[in-house]
């Protein structure tokens, strides 16, 4: 009786000890992605009130309709990079915080 009572103390520890390291690779993958966010959004802010500034500044219309050109395929191709790069991010958090877990399923087969 003794011996079953601390085998199972021993496997509420260890099940305890993994979910920590996997709240752990929760919380570490979700504050990079909070920081890739935050930095996009500044970026994107910055150089749209640049491109702006560039717009009120031209004589010809020509010359806006080029600006907003560049300005939308720049914009464009910096999110395509960024939402990767999330992506990225998003399929290690998955895999990081999984990986304690894959110990724990290998025991039960």
């Amino acid at each position: 009786m003794v011996k079953n009572f601390e085998d199972l103390q021993q496997v509420s520890k260890d099940n305890v000890e993994v979910a920590m390291k996997s709240v752990g690779a929760l919380s570490k993958g979700a504050q990079a992605i909070a920081v890739e966010v935050a930095d996009y959004s500044k970026k994107s802010f910055e150089d749209g009130t640049a491109a702006l500034e560039k717009l009120f500044g031209v004589k010809s219309f020509e010359k806006a309709i080029e600006l907003q050109t560049e300005f939308a395929k720049t914009s464009y191709e910096g999110f395509v990079a960024k939402a990767s790069k999330i992506g990225e991010l998003y399929a290690d958090l998955a895999k990081e915080s999984y990986k304690p877990f894959e110990s724990m399923f290998a025991k039960a087969k």
